[in-house]
C-alpha cells in the first residue's frame, strides 16, 4: 500500500505543479497528458481507499476516510467534465484537494464504529448521497467563482484576475449547469433509494435530514426548470447553486450534530 500511496502523491504533486506553472505563465495545458495521468492517479487512489471504507465490519466513514473520498470525488468529476469542457485550469483546485485527501486518509487514524447490517440499497444510498454532496459542493464553488467573474466584468476592473485566469464566462456557466444537472440526478436516485430503504424516519431521527435534502432537491429542480424554460443563468443561477448546497449541507451536517449532541 505504501508504494501505491507514494505513486498517487507523486502523480498529484506533479500535476499540481504543472497546472500552477501553466497558469502563472498563461501557457497551454496538454489535455490528453493531464487527464491521462490523472486517470491513472484516480485508479490507484480508488485501490488505496476501497479497503479503508469497505471493511469486513461494515462501511467505515471516519473523518479521514470522508476527506479522502471527498478529494477522490472532486478529482473524478473534474476529469469527467474536463473530457468535454475547456476547464483544465480548474484542476488547480481539484488536484490539490485530492492530494490533501489521500494524504490525510493514509496518514490519519480516527476511531469509528463501522456502519453494520445495511442492505445493498441503503449502502448505495449512502455512497450516492456522498457523491451528490461532493458534486453539488463543486457547483457551489463554481457559482462563487462565476459571481466573481461577473463582478469583474460588470465593474470593468482593470486587473481582471478571475476573468484572465479562469475559463471563459460561457464555459464556466455551462460547467455550472453540468454540475447541477449531474448532482440533481444523483441526488434524486439517492433520495429514492433512501425513502425505499428507510422504513421509520421518525424513530431513526433522520426526519430533519430528509426535509432539508428534499428542500435542496426542490430548489435545484426549480433552477433547472427555470434555466431550460425561462433562460435563467448568470448571477441568479450561481445564487441558486450556493443556496441549494447550503440546504443540503444543513441536512448532512445538522443531522450528524443532532445525532451526536442531542440524541443519546
Amino acid at each position: 500500500m505504501l508504494l501505491i500511496f507514494l505513486s498517487v502523491v507523486l502523480i498529484y504533486t506533479a500535476s499540481s505543479l504543472y497546472l500552477a506553472n501553466a497558469l502563472v505563465k498563461q501557457s497551454s495545458i496538454s489535455k490528453g497528458l493531464l487527464l491521462g495521468v490523472l486517470g491513472i492517479g484516480l485508479i490507484l487512489h480508488g485501490c488505496l481507499l476501497y479497503p479503508q471504507i469497505i471493511t469486513t465490519d461494515g462501511l467505515n466513514f471516519n473523518l479521514y476516510n470522508t476527506l479522502n473520498l471527498t478529494g477522490l470525488f472532486f478529482l473524478l468529476f473534474y476529469v469527467l467534465f474536463g473530457l468535454y469542457r475547456p476547464i483544465l485550469s480548474l484542476g488547480i483546485l481539484a488536484v490539490p484537494s485530492a492530494l490533501i485527501g489521500v494524504s490525510l486518509g493514509y496518514i490519519g487514524d480516527a476511531t469509528y464504529e463501522p456502519i453494520e447490517q445495511l442492505g445493498i440499497n441503503l449502502q448505495v444510498h449512502i455512497l450516492l448521497s456522498f457523491a451528490a454532496y461532493c458534486v453539488l459542493l463543486m457547483a457551489a464553488v463554481q457559482g462563487l467563482l462565476l459571481r466573481l467573474q461577473i463582478r469583474e466584468l460588470k465593474h470593468k476592473t482593470i486587473h481582471r484576475f478571475w476573468v484572465s485566469r479562469l475559463p471563459s464566462l460561457q464555459s464556466m456557466e455551462s460547467l455550472l449547469f453540468d454540475m447541477i444537472l449531474m448532482g440533481f440526478v444523483i441526488l434524486s436516485i439517492a433520495l429514492g433509494l433512501g425513502f425505499g430503504a428507510t422504513y421509520d424516519i421518525m424513530t431513526q431521527h433522520i426526519a430533519h435530514k430528509m426535509v432539508f435534502s428534499v428542500l435542496s432537491w426542490l430548489l435545484y429542480g426549480v433552477l433547472i426548470t427555470g434555466h431550460y424554460r425561462y433562460g435563467w443563468r448568470g448571477k441568479r443561477a450561481a445564487t441558486f447553486a450556493i443556496y441549494g448546497f447550503a440546504l443540503l449541507a444543513i441536512g448532512f451536517v445538522g443531522s450528524k450534530a443532532v445525532m451526536e449532541l442531542f440524541i443519546q
